[in-house]
């Protein structure tokens, strides 16, 4: 038995309005038109003279005979006029953004689970035959592992005042891009210019960071001498190019090869091959793709924890642009307010243990581990790659860089700093077939202490305050305050300030250059003067 056709309302039928009334009316699915500019509504009425038309949503939230809701409006209207939608059990087509926060989104796409109604955000390249090609290319292995990916979506206008050109432009390449990619981005950078207006972005270029190692960036602007929209793909065996303003040739695939000559890579440059796709109206599909979903209870190609995903990307891109081009990390907004309920940073691929401290401020950045019973002070910095415990004390503002390992045994008071890749050791003389856990060998290194890029500490010797180990340096027995010491074995080979600059003494006395601070010395023990 044929299912009934399903009815539905428009609200908002201007600028990109019409173009969905044109569509779901082709459908046969129209049933209501809703506009709060009288102007629009009376050019509606021309064009479908039969069909109802209303200024006030909540006539069509109250009407039983409309399954769903497709909503065209400004963007700061998005959010209410949805909850408002779902809350009356209205299925709903919302344009995008999703909404203007990722909270808001958040909200939306649990109160869709709730209501057991369909959300559909309308990230119309998605619908595009040549993107859907694309897509299969990319995961047919055709352009072999994607490294690199970008997009410009350039105009002279429409140039909005309630949004900048990043929410207005950029959502419907974020969502092909994650569609490609198949992976959220782990960090987000945008820079940008404010041209027509203080606080509007017009300009503005990201820049994605993915997991797997793929970069993307997407260029958007609404102050452009020519219109552009194009998307370019590179993988380690072809290249593919997505121009949608190409009357026929939207998509072609380059078989570039990259030779190598005489230690040089030299391309080799083939001819482009068009990739034939079929010649459909993406708005109609995506409309068409709507009424399938609602009419079989099934999940939108860009529903609600799609839109939700782009509008995330947003969020960070947003704040790294107010703050100036800096790195952003996108994480999903579980962890987002998760982060935010904590005093201090983890990183979603790093692991804390339960029974760990962790100090207000602290960083923990990627791919660390801290072991269960490890005590880490208040803002500390733990690079990538490091890990601490069990049942390690690390003092406050310590920095760990990356590929650090601090094992039980080992205490690093405050100020400390462990250069990249240093090594500490705790049982001195390791066997892999005679366990030794119980001959472990303290190691403290004391305030302020530098230990340099690559230097070994072997077990059971103390570090002292403010002493600097150089770089490759191999410690293999006590070093005392203020001690600069190199090599294999590490021997002194000078003095140090506090403050990082060497020290020259005359006459067992000495002022450091930079700071001023006076020290004396007395044999091989250094200590300040008041």
């Amino acid at each position: 038995m044929k299912k009934p056709a399903k009815k539905i309302a428009v609200v908002g039928t201007g600028y990109w309005g019409k173009n969905l009334v044109r569509n779901f009316a082709s459908l046969g699915s129209l049933s209501v038109l809703c506009d709060l500019d009288e102007k629009n509504l009376n050019e509606s009425k021309k064009t479908y003279p039969r069909l109802k038309t209303t200024a006030s949503l909540p006539d069509i939230l109250s009407d039983d005979r409309i399954d769903a809701v497709v909503i065209s409006t400004p963007a700061e209207m998005h959010y209410q006029m949805v909850r408002d939608c779902l809350l009356a059990d209205k299925h709903v087509f919302v344009e995008k953004p999703l909404a203007l926060n990722v909270e808001q989104g958040e909200e939306l796409v649990n109160l869709s689970d709730e209501r057991e109604r369909i959300l559909m955000v309308g990230h119309l390249l998605q619908y595009h035959p040549a993107v859907i090609k694309l897509k299969e290319l990319v995961e047919g292995g055709e352009l072999g592992k994607i490294q690199y990916i970008y997009s410009n979506r350039l105009n002279l206008g429409k140039i909005r005042r309630e949004e900048n050109i990043l929410w207005s432009f950029a959502p419907h390449d974020i969502s092909v891009i994650l569609s490609l990619t198949g992976e959220m981005p782990d960090s987000a950078c945008s820079l940008g210019g404010n041209y027509l207006h203080e606080k509007i972005a017009d300009v503005t270029l990201s820049h994605l960071s993915f997991p797997s190692g793929i970069k993307a960036h997407i260029f958007v602007s609404w102050l452009h001498p020519y219109k552009e929209q194009r998307l370019v793909i590179v993988g380690d065996r072809k290249m593919a190019s997505f121009n949608d303003l190409n009357l026929e040739d939207k998509l072609i695939v380059y078989p570039h090869i990259i030779e190598w000559k005489d230690h040089l890579p030299t391309p080799n440059m083939k001819d482009g091959q068009v990739v034939p796709v079929d010649q459909v109206e993406p708005l109609r599909e995506e409309c068409r793709h709507f009424l399938e979903c609602i009419t079989n209870n099934s999940q939108p190609r860009t529903g609600g924890p799609e839109g939700l995903k782009v509008l995330t990307v947003l969020q960070a891109c947003q704040e790294s642009l107010e703050r100036k081009g800096k790195i952003v990390p996108v994480s999903p907004p579980s962890d987002r307010k998760k982060r935010e309920a904590q005093p201090y940073f983890v990183d979603k691929t790093s692991t804390v243990d339960e029974g760990c401290i962790i100090g207000r401020g602290t960083r923990i950045w990627h791919f660390s581990h801290i072991i269960k019973g490890s005590i880490v002070g208040r803002d500390c910095s733990i690079g990538q790659n490091v890990m601490i415990g069990p049942d390690v004390t690390i003092g406050n503002t310590v920095k760990i860089q990356n590929n650090v390992s601090v094992y039980p045994g080992v205490t690093l008071e405050d100020g400390v700093f462990c250069g990249p890749s240093m090594v500490f050791t705790n049982v001195f003389n390791p066997r892999s077939y005679i366990p030794r856990k119980d001959e472990i060998r303290p190691t403290t290194v004391k305030e302020g202490a530098t230990l340099g890029a690559n230097s070994t500490i072997i077990c059971g010797h103390t570090i002292g305050r403010f002493a600097f180990v150089a770089a490759g340096s191999v410690v293999l027995h006590d070093i005392p305050d203020f001690a600069l010491v190199a090599g294999n074995p590490a021997v002194i080979k000078g003095w140090i300030c506090r403050c990082g600059v060497r020290l020259h003494f005359e006459d067992g006395k000495a002022i450091c250059d930079a700071c001023g601070l006076k020290y004396r010395r007395e044999k091989d023990r250094v200590t300040t003067i008041s």
